[in-house]
């Protein structure tokens, strides 16, 4: 039986034009399957209900879990993020009008091993011009030139020490938030600041930028075949990524098949 054409987001990049969009930060949230199709790549487990409105994703040790649940208005905490560091817990949330491309650079770097050097958070903000301060009781904070994007390690008597990451109009309403636990392994800050500190532009419809006014689309973009062939080459590398992982780990531990850690995954569905 032939599928019905039904009009959804999900048939996206087709049938939409698509512009390079700065500041990436005020661009709005883009598509999820950025990060919860590369997550399903890497072999992430779908614990999601098919008659509720989320994406539930467990990593294969169950030591990491995302959780996409739209929440009433766009200020709702809508990505939920859960993991597990040197037996600590730690947890972050994130607004619906974050930038996939931002937020995706910490769930990439959950796939990736632990580097041997972390860069320093505040350096990566101050090198790309950003205004850096602190007062007496160990409070940072650091702001984008154009006063639309700041980062804050904030103490809290209950909480102890913890990040925020906030984009707001030149009114200061609030555009997204990211609320980030301090204990949080730091090479996965990094690569969250690291991304937002980027001035890469991010591909963006017309009526995907949730305040026209503060960013630019002056040129077209890659288009739509372009941009489907970049995310099937971004799911196929971390595919294989994680079948090396699998058949470096089975070889470490005596008792696992080979073929059984090397076996193919299902693939994640476009």
């Amino acid at each position: 039986m032939t599928r019905p054409y039904i009009p959804t987001r999900a048939n996206d990049p087709y049938g939409l034009i698509w512009f390079e969009t700065r500041p990436r930060y005020l661009a709005g949230g883009g598509d999820p399957r950025r990060i919860t199709q590369t997550l399903r790549a890497a072999g992430w487990h779908n614990l999601s209900d098919p008659d509720f409105p989320h994406v539930v994703l467990a990593s294969p040790d169950r030591s990491h879990s995302l959780v996409l649940e739209p929440q009433p208005g766009p200020y709702g905490r809508w990505w939920r993020i859960h993991g597990q560091h040197e037996q600590l817990s730690w947890y972050s949330e994130f607004g619906a009008n974050t930038p996939v491309e931002i937020l995706g650079a910490l769930t990439d770097a959950l796939l990736e091993p632990v580097p041997e050097h972390t860069e320093d958070i505040w350096s990566q903000l101050t090198a790309a011009g950003w205004y850096y301060q602190h007062d007496e009781h160990g409070n940072e904070d650091a702001s984008h030139p154009d006063g639309h994007l700041r980062l804050r390690r904030l103490a809290d008597e209950a909480l102890g020490f913890h990040w925020l990451a906030e984009a707001t109009t030149e009114r200061h309403d609030r555009v997204w938030t990211g609320w980030l636990e301090d204990r949080m392994p730091p090479h996965l800050l990094a690569a969250f600041t690291k991304a937002l500190a980027s001035d890469e532009p991010v591909q963006r419809a017309r009526a995907d930028v949730p305040h026209l006014h503060l960013v630019t689309q002056e040129e077209r973009g890659p288009q739509a075949e372009k941009l489907a062939t970049e995310h099937a080459a971004r799911l196929k590398a971390v595919r294989a990524a994680a079948r090396k992982s699998r058949r470096a780990a089975a070889q470490s531990t005596p008792g696992v098949p080979a073929a059984i850690a090397s076996a193919p995954r299902p693939a994640a569905r476009r």
